[in-house]
């Protein structure tokens, strides 16, 4: 039976290999790592497509290691131990050439069956690459990730799919003895959903359905040979970053019936209930914010009580929750002002600290003027004194304003009082 497409174009160094400039570009974090041989422990986190398994192989093959490959759908603590008993033959203790044991969507691995993987990753018997979907933060435990870095994969955009088709084209012995014309690729890229593996089975699904040359991608083609099913919710899929999504911006449209509709989508198709509350504690935050403070602490403890109640109950929880915020006022000003901070420190790099703020532990510190200007606030009337706490270059930024609510509309007048003019908004 022949290869799948995606299989087939699968690239093989990194001069193949699209998107994540961030990753393997000229300057990317990994790029150095890779041509020296001498690579960390990492994991690879990213939506499904982005090619996290074909990085895995990569660096392998670059550094001319031993690979080991294990899903975690379908191995146990046994598989595990077999793989590292294996590696340890193959490969020195903290060689160059350790062996890479490469573990598949590794978020679904126990508790037990990543404890299995420590004492082989601290003493160097492997290299342990893992991919998930899913915040490693959250889904990896901290023994082993502490021994891990974690890189980032970004969704391929509109750029990189199109580049993907025409190097399918172009390369597959298949595809290129037809003559295919890609007219339209909205349809495609859409029900790709990022994913390149899917983009490239929907292509090939298409092609191969065409007896007659030219073949003319169109949308209206698309259309009507790919059935989608909207009924079925896949969890590792298109349909997981949909209704999340659906579901986020629900509540962020204060709509509390489409929120707990897209709830009740998520809960009976099986989804984590602890990704759901997560989601609901960062959108307190970004979308709420001040606006409501009690929010986050709510979204916090459904969190807590999802993770000790479970299913079935837990789902009355996300739903006081989902409703609570839905209805709630919102603000993301928080979110602006981080956003604008962060910015700010990207174009202007490490500014000096004002030596009025500054710590003075020692003697010498002190001699030179380390916090010699610094007005304890405490001292003065209404516990406030005008002084200058950010850098002399970006003296005066503003970077957060306050949200049009009750709330931090009394934020803005506790801010105009005392600053005056410094906080106008």
């Amino acid at each position: 039976m022949n290869k799948p497409l995606a299989e087939r174009i699968r690239p093989k160094s990194l001069e193949q290999y699209l998107s994540q400039e961030h990753l393997i570009g000229d300057d990317g974090s990994l790029t150095q790592q890779i041509k020296r041989g001498l690579i960390p422990s990492l994991i690879l986190w990213g939506p499904p497509g982005v090619g996290k398994t074909t990085l895995a192989n990569i660096i392998a093959n670059e550094s001319e290691r031993p690979f080991y490959t294990l899903s975690a759908i379908n191995s146990g603590v046994k598989e595990v131990r077999e793989v590292i008993d294996k590696a340890k033959q193959s490969g020195g203790l903290f060689t160059a050439k350790n062996p890479i044991l490469f573990i598949d969507e590794i978020h679904r691995f126990s508790k037990s069956q990543q404890d299995s993987l420590l004492g082989a990753v601290e003493k160097g018997w492997i290299t342990l690459i893992g991919a998930t979907t899913e915040n490693p933060s959250f889904e990896v435990i901290p023994a082993l990730l502490s021994r891990c870095q974690v890189y980032t994969l970004n969704p391929f955009g509109k750029k990189e799919l199109e580049a993907l088709l025409n190097r399918a084209m172009q390369e597959d012995e298949d595809l290129k003895s037809k003559e295919i014309v890609l007219k339209e690729t909205e349809s495609l890229l859409r029900l790709s959903g990022g994913d390149a593996r899917k983009l490239l089975n929907i292509f090939e699904l298409i092609v191969s359905s065409q007896d007659q040359e030219p073949i003319t991608i169109t949308n209206d083609l698309v259309s009507k040979l790919v059935q989608q099913n909207t009924v079925r919710y896949d969890k590792t899929g298109e349909q997981h970053y949909d209704i999340i999504s659906a579901f986020i911006k629900s509540i962020r449209g204060s709509d509390p019936n489409a929120a707990v509709y897209w709830l009740a989508r998520m809960i009976e198709g099986g989804e984590d209930l602890k990704f759901i509350a997560r989601r609901l504690i960062i959108l307190a935050s970004e979308d709420i914010g001040n606006a409501n403070p009690t929010a986050l602490i709510l979204a916090n403890n459904s969190f807590q009580a999802v993770n000790t109640i479970g299913y079935p109950e837990a789902r009355i929880i996300l739903s006081q929750c989902t409703v609570y915020l839905a209805s709630s006022p919102k603000s993301n000003a928080s979110y602006m002002a981080i956003n604008k901070a962060q910015q700010l420190v990207k174009q202007t790099g490490d500014l000096s600290i004002p030596l009025h703020i500054r710590n003075a532990p020692t003697k010498l510190m002190k001699e030179l003027g380390y916090g010699e200007d610094y007005k304890y606030a405490h001292n003065h009337k209404d516990n406030f004194v005008k002084q200058e706490f950010l850098p002399d270059e970006i003296a005066n930024t503003k970077l957060y304003e306050p949200g049009d609510n009750q709330r931090e509309n009394s934020f803005r007048t506790f801010l105009k009082s005392r600053w005056g003019d410094k906080y106008e908004y």
